[in-house]
């Protein structure tokens, strides 16, 4: 099965937030931040300029948006606006 979002809207599966502190201390799931990066799955169907792609790599505002599980799979769907920076690397 395949998502296609529409109009202003972005699929996007985030990154997994670190499992270790920076002093090498193991965070339990609870205690893991929510993760602000993600990666671009795809994009709406708007006739506008997307300023990124699918495969990108993204800031996103880490409370918005509606997850989905898919395939096994959790993802988010989102609107443009909550799309904040591209990250370049």
């Amino acid at each position: 099965m395949e998502i296609q979002p529409l109009e202003d809207r972005v699929l996007i599966r985030l990154v997994k937030p670190e499992e270790k502190s920076p002093g090498g201390i193991f965070l339990p799931d609870v205690a893991q931040e929510k993760s602000a990066q993600a990666e671009v799955i795809a994009i709406g169907t708007s006739d506008e300029e997307w300023p990124f792609k699918a495969g990108d790599r993204v800031l996103v505002d880490k409370y918005s948006g509606t997850e989905i599980r898919l395939n096994g799979e959790t993802y988010t769907i989102l609107q443009r606006q909550d799309v904040l920076a591209r990250i370049k690397a």
